[in-house]
This record gives C-alpha cells, structure tokens and sequence, in this order.
C-alpha cells in the first residue's frame, strides 16, 4: 500500500467515525507521511563502508541496490561494524575513536561521540544492552550503553610491574553479559563479566598465552575464543565452558624450519571460517590457509592458495571457503571446496579487494574492489558477477545477519 493510499484509507475511517479531515490536517498528514521511512524489515540491509570519504552506504541485499548515504562517520581508514538486536542500528567504529549509530531504516546519523584516540573495532554484548570498543591509544576497552551512548564502565588494559598499557584486540562478545578481548603487548587474554553490575566488570585475566595475540574470533556456538599470534606460529585457545583449564597453544610451531614471507597485510581471523568440523585459518607469512580439526584441535591438511590470505570465510552453507589476498594478490579472490580440500575458482573482480560478505543465506557474495571504487556481487553457484555498486573507495561490507550472530 502506498502513502497516498493510506491517507485516504485513514480519511474514510475518520468519515466513518462522525469526523472531517479539514483541508489543511490531510495535506499535513500526507507531507508526514512522505517524509516517514517506508515501512520495511531490516533481514536484508547493510552497510559499506567508503574509507575515503568517512561515508557508509545503506544497501539492500535484495535489490542489491543503495538506499542512501551517511556522512560524518570520520576515519573510517580501519572500520567495523556491530548491528542492534532488531538490525535497525548499526554501530560504526572509526579509526579515530570515533563511535557512530547509524539509523538504518531513516538513513542518518543517530549520534556520534569520540570516545579515544585509536580504535579498531568492538563488539555488543549478547543481551543488546552494551557496545564495546576496543582501543590502541590509549590503549584498554570502553563500554557504552548501547540506546544513548553514554559511558557505562572503563577497563584498562594495564599489566607488569610498571603499569604499562597494552592495545586490545580480538574483543567478542561472550555467552552472558560480557566480552572477551587479547592484549597484543602483554601477550594476554582477558574476560570481562559485566552481569553483576555493568559500571565495575568483573575481569579475569589470562596471562602468557603467547607473542602479540593480533585478533580473535569466537566459535559459533560461543565456547571457544581463539587468538591468533603474530609474534609466534600459532594460536591461542580459550575454552569460556571450562575456564579453569586456562589457556592452551594449537597449532604451535606449524611454520617450524620454514623462511616465513614478509607481512604485507594483517590477516583476519573474524569470518567464521567454519565448515564440516573444520576450521579454516589464514597462515601468516605463507600462501596456505590451515585447516583444523575442532574436535581435536589438529592441523588436518594445508591448503596452497594464491597468495597472503587476509580474509577466509566460510560461505553460510560451509561448502565453500573464499579467501582474499594481501599485495601483490589483491586482485583475486579464490574458493575453496569444503570437500575435495582444494582451489577450484580464481576471480578477478577487481583491483584491490578488501572485504567479503555473504547474504544471511549465501547465494550471493558482496566483493569491495577498492581501487575501482566499486563494489561487485556474485553467484555462489555459478561464481559470475549479478551486479555492481558504485562506492567511494569501498572496503568494509557488513550485513544486520551478524545482529544474530555469536562473535560478529
């Protein structure tokens, strides 16, 4: 039903009722009304980041088309995004500190505040009610009411005998009102419990679970955080239904006796790159993504890929893991079979692609080509481009799927 329709229908029923709508009140009403957000669900909206410009887009991932433009987001040279409970926000974190709620069904800015110096992400608690952001400088979390952005707790990221403050990375949400996170300098892992009372978080901390933790992910169903280790191979195992085992290494020592690459791009671990009991994990250094066992926490097989993976992700179905490249790889992208272990596509969608993003049920993949400041959506079954974006430098592409997602 359009708007017009509506306001006709309504000046029956006001008729019906003894009443008049003057000649002024539906002229009103029907201006209302078209200034008004279309009526619409939120299962099939995102947003793109435009690095360049400080801008997302609101796309529709039925359409496949862009529904507006939100300006005023400031750094957005490293952004993430998390998404409220009901998928109608969207919180943007800026490189810059900056956190920014984005009203997706109106198109705006809800409110925006600057909360450090460097950021680069955060996460929101399971219930909804809290945004957390993850720092560089200066460095430990800050907790946010998720409604109205104002500070509910400081947790500082303080360790040795000195007090020296560590960056915090791999922040995710954890099973029950909190969040875990690694300190890339002190080469630890903390829990924060904030169901007791949100403004005092109770922190267990984790220590010596290896060299410089760079990111994290949590398993789908919330039980295990993993942090990925760049000063060492390896990663980092905590098991949040039995804490008190503590820390263990997986994957210890995979690149023994082997010349690791020079690192051009941090790899991400945040994709949930999950598949048939699988887990699949980019090798920093190398051209192969390793593939784990999570029943036994094994490396199972090694896959040659192309180049440096940033990204590899695990379409929803898991028959397919797609994976991106650093420089000088970065125009391509490469599937996996989840199966046969193997390559078996090499795209080229254009120059310098950054981030991938599959629909809540993955027929279709969102490609950022940032150098072509486009954005191009394939078929998973055919693996032939459907349609393109224009975007502004594009680079992150998150959809409100995540909203109900463990970990994203």
């Amino acid at each position: 039903m359009d708007r017009r329709t509506f306001v006709n229908r309504i000046s029956q029923r006001v008729a019906l009722a003894g009443l008049t709508l003057g000649a002024v009140a539906a002229p009103q009403m029907a201006q209302a009304l078209d200034n008004a957000p279309v009526l619409r669900g939120t299962g099939d909206l995102g947003i793109v980041i435009e690095r360049a410009v400080g801008k997302v887009q609101v796309v529709n991932t039925s359409t496949r088309t862009s529904l507006a433009t939100v300006s005023g987001l400031g750094d957005l040279s490293h952004a993430s995004v998390v998404f409220s409970r009901d998928g109608r926000f969207a919180y943007v974190f800026g490189r810059d500190g900056g956190l920014s709620k984005v009203d997706l069904l109106t198109g705006t800015l809800d409110k925006r505040i600057v909360q450090a110096g460097n950021s680069i992400g955060g996460a929101i608690s399971q219930d909804g009610r809290f945004v957390a952001a993850q720092n560089y400088q200066p460095g430990g979390v800050r907790i946010f009411d998720a409604a109205t952005l104002e500070p509910v707790a400081t947790i500082a990221a303080s360790y040795g005998t000195t007090g020296q403050t560590s960056k915090v990375v791999g922040l995710a949400d954890a099973p029950g009102v909190g969040f875990v996170f690694a300190l890339f300098d002190a080469g630890e892992i903390w829990v924060a419990d904030l169901s007791a009372n949100p403004a005092q978080p109770r922190v267990t901390r984790y220590a010596n679970v290896g060299k410089q933790p760079y990111d994290g992910l949590i398993t789908p169903d919330g039980r295990y955080y993993l942090a990925g280790l760049f000063g060492e191979d390896g990663l980092a195992m905590l098991d949040l239904w039995q804490p008190e085992r503590g820390v263990q290494k997986v994957l210890a020592g995979y690149g023994r006796g082997e010349e690791p690459l020079p690192v051009f791009k941090m790899p991400h671990l945040r994709g949930w790159a999950m598949a048939d009991g699988r887990l699949y994990l980019p090798a920093i250094g190398r051209h192969e993504v390793l593939v784990v066992d999570t029943r036994s926490w094994q490396e199972v097989a090694r896959i040659a890929v192309k180049g440096q993976p940033v990204f590899v992700m695990a379409r929803p179905d898991g028959r397919e893991i797609w994976v991106n490249f650093a420089h000088p790889d970065n125009s391509h992208v490469q599937v996996i079979d989840s199966l046969g272990q193997k390559v078996t596509h090499t795209l080229a969608p254009g120059k310098v692609v950054l981030h991938m993003e599959f629909t809540p049920r993955g027929e279709a993949v969102w490609i950022s080509c940032r150098d072509d400041n486009k954005v191009v959506v394939f078929d998973t079954r055919t693996h032939q481009p459907l349609s393109s974006l224009a975007a502004d430098a594009p680079s992150g592409i998150f959809f409100t799927t995540r909203a109900a997602r463990i970990g994203f």
